[in-house]
Order: C-alpha cells, then structure tokens, then sequence
C-alpha cells in the first residue's frame, strides 16, 4: 500500500524538492494534499500532475471550484480530511505553527520542516505527537543528521551536539563591509538553493540560531552542549560526540531531498536517487563563527536559555526584520539591533497556543515600533 502523503508548501523551495521526490518513489508514495500560499496558478499546474489530490490555497479569501479550500481554516480542514500517513511542512516562518499542530491532530506523522514550530511550541507540538502516538521527523538537513546518526548509534551516551553552517554569503566580511549589504546580495547564497526569507536567514546566521534552539529542544540538550561550526562545503551536515569523545559526520551532497526522501520512507531507508559523495578531490573546512560579526546566533542562545517565551519573540523579531530589510526599510546590520531591542523586554512563560500567539503578535508590534525607530 503507498504512503499517503500531504504536502504544505507545495510551490516553495521545500515542495519542489519534496515533488522531485514524489515522482521518483511514484510507485510507494501518493499525494493526497498539497498547499500553497499565494500561487494558486503553480497549484493547478500541479493538480494536472497529481489529480488525485486536495487542493489548498492558505491565502485566498475565497475558494474556486478547482481550489475549494482557502484561508488558514482552510487549509486546517484539508489536512483534517486529506487521509495522509504523513504531512510535509515546508511552510517559511511561524505561519507553520498551526499547520502543524493540525496535522498532529490528524494523526499524520509530521515531516517536519518548518523550524519555527519547534522554535515556538516544542513542550506543546512534541506533548501533541506523542499524545496521537505519531513521529515527529525533522527534514532541515542538520537535524535529519542528528536524528539519522542518534538512530544509528543511539541516544544514551551522547555528549554534544556539532551543528554546520554553510556561513551564508558574508562569511568573510567585516562589519565595515556588511554596512553595505543589500537584499539582492544576501540573496546570492553560495551552496544552497532557498526560498527568500531562509536566505536572508543564512547571511545573518538567523537561521543556526533557530537550528540551535530546534536542536535543543528536538534532542533535549542543553545549550552549552550545542556548538555550531561553520562548514563552506556544505557536506558534512553534522555530528554527535558521544561520552567518549567519539564524534560521528553525517555526509552527503548538498541536496535537500535527500533528507526529505529519508522523512517520507522511515523507518525504511530509500533508494538514492540523488548525486553520490565523490571523495576524489574533497576539501572540508571548519571554522569558528565570528560573533560579534554575526550577533543573531549568540542573540539565539539567550533566547533558549531564558526560556520558551523568549524564543517566540526572537523568532517573530526576526521575521518583521527581515521583511523590513527585503523592502529596504531596515539596514542589514539592523536586523539584529531590532531582535535583541525586543529580546530586553520581559517575557513570560509562552506554553499553550493562545499564549504562543499572543507572544508571537506582541512581539511583532513591539519589533514594528522598534524598525520605525531605526528609519
């Protein structure tokens, strides 16, 4: 029998990749859902692909014959009636949160994506998955790391955790040169193909500081335990060091759907598809990451350690800043300026949904007042 599978994100850099997946294992998977946002063109376009499928357009204010789900409540009923096995979430930014409860509550397993849902709502989502007996597998390619080394070498004598980063395009840059940054050149990333907000994410090093605090609170680590490296070649996707001092890599290519195909096939492990390592002319660095050039990261390990609230508001902070430096509202070097403003404030316990929103839009209107103010 397939494995019925949702697909939220569809037209996104997740989606495509997922479908490239989908069309090589057509044979043990079958779509049942996919979403988009906006692009309700790419989505018929895709229905013609996959007719079988229920159409959602999470955006829209109204729905069509062809797209009959629309609008956030839209799209929490089409994953409630889709049937899946197991949901893609390649939904960007904390728009994710409630996608993912819904498809928890469906009893899918969750395929999981969307950092921010763990970065918001881990004590809820993770409570949530193991109430409905069903998995929560990550597909960032760090995290898929670690979950596909841990259940290969196992969890009890795990020591820390090695986060790789690719550096983002300013890797090498001073401050004095990343005064000058522009959207269209924290946009140019070097190794990966991303959607816009992730980009501008890896040139600030937004997006390790969410990967560590996912990682914490997928792997119950504390962050002291978390070391991030940053790692050009983009092979090594990460590692664990267990108790005696043993440190395990996880390589590949660097190819997304190499981590979604194992999502979608566990416990089994698929048939590669994708580029195979050649180890004939291989050079891996490692290097330590500049803090005070890239202040987002050492941002994102206050946020954990003062607690759950906390890292809604980095998360939302982040988000306002980024949109308001891809209209070029805000500076680059900014960014940071606005979430650690918002960072100073009290927050308070943030562990139930209402509680989560409420934060989340708090913190928004607080980062709002604060980018007015960098004008």
């Amino acid at each position: 029998m397939k494995k019925r599978v949702a697909l939220l994100g569809a037209t996104g850099s997740i989606g495509k990749s997922t479908l490239d997946v989908i069309r090589q294992g057509k044979d043990i998977f079958d779509l049942v859902l996919l979403s988009s946002h906006t692009d309700g063109t790419g989505l018929l376009a895709l229905a013609e692909e996959f007719p079988g499928a229920l159409l959602a357009l999470s955006g829209a204010t109204q729905g069509t014959k062809a797209i009959p789900y629309f609008g956030s409540q839209g799209l929490l009923k089409a994953i409630a009636e889709c049937g899946g096995d197991i949901a893609v979430n390649g939904i960007a930014g904390a728009a994710g949160l409630q996608p993912s409860i819904g498809v928890l509550n469906a009893e899918m397993d969750l395929a999981l994506a969307n950092k921010e849902t763990i970065v918001m709502a881990a004590p809820l989502v993770l409570a949530l998955a193991q109430e409905k007996n069903r998995r929560v597998i990550p597909v960032d390619s760090e995290h898929a790391a670690i979950f596909s080394l841990l259940e290969a070498h196992g969890k009890d004598q795990l020591d820390a955790i090695l986060l790789t980063a690719s550096g983002g395009p300013f890797r090498n840059y001073s401050l004095e040169q990343l005064v000058a940054v522009r959207p269209q050149d924290a946009l140019a990333h070097p190794t990966w193909n991303m959607g816009v907000k992730i980009s501008i994410d890896s040139a600030t090093m937004a997006n390790k500081g969410l990967e560590v605090i996912e990682a914490a609170r997928l792997f119950a680590m504390a962050p002291e335990k978390i070391t991030v490296v940053v790692h050009p070649q983009s092979i090594v996707h990460s590692m664990v060091r267990f108790k005696d001092g043993t440190v395990y890599a996880q390589m590949s290519c660097p190819d997304m759907r190499l981590p979604i195909q194992q999502a979608l096939s566990y416990p089994a492990r698929g048939s590669r598809s994708w580029d195979a390592l050649n180890f004939d002319a291989l050079t891996l660095e490692f290097t330590k990451p500049d803090a005070a050039v890239f202040p987002m990261l050492p941002l994102a390990y206050d946020a954990l350690r003062r607690g759950p609230a906390y890292t809604v508001a980095y998360n939302a902070a982040n988000e306002m800043a980024v949109a308001a430096f891809l209209e070029e509202r805000l500076s680059f070097l900014a960014i940071p300026q606005v979430v650690a403003q918002v960072l100073d404030r009290e927050w308070t316990a943030a562990l139930q949904l209402e509680s989560i929103l409420e934060t989340d839009s708090r913190a928004r209107s607080l980062a709002a007042a604060c980018i007015r103010a960098n004008l």
